[in-house]
């Protein structure tokens, strides 16, 4: 279980922004991740907040996650692959109760679970 907990702050301007807290604050970020469609997304900036106590992390939304339909990006712990937290984008036509937005989410946890399957199949051969 990771010690890694994330606070959403804002979406504002086409960037994602969150905080992380639980990590050392000795100048090397944590070991968090962030994919879009299962690939890892870049431009993902982790900054030590010592004010806080914490590290802020920006994620830049992708130009491709801005199409028709439902968009989910996870953000998770590398260590463990455990999810820390998620945020959807819908565009184009939405239902008020829209159950695609959970879809997506599911099909998104279930890649990252497929790919810790593997690795842990790879690991203990």
């Amino acid at each position: 279980m990771s010690k890694l907990k994330l606070t959403k702050i804002r979406l504002r301007n086409g960037v994602w922004e969150g905080r992380i807290y639980g990590a050392d604050l000795n100048g090397m970020p944590p070991p968090v991740g962030v994919r879009y469609l299962d690939e890892p997304l870049e431009d993902v900036q982790l900054t030590e907040n010592l004010e806080d106590s914490c590290w802020d992390l920006t994620i830049p939304v992708p130009k491709r996650a801005l199409a028709d339909g439902v968009h989910t990006i996870l953000v998770f712990d590398e260590n463990d692959g455990e999810k820390l937290g998620d945020f959807c984008l819908i565009a184009g036509e939405a239902l008020s109760d829209d159950l695609r937005a959970e879809v997506d989410l599911l099909r998104a946890e279930l890649d990252m679970l497929k790919r810790a399957f593997r690795r842990h199949c790879l690991e203990t051969m």
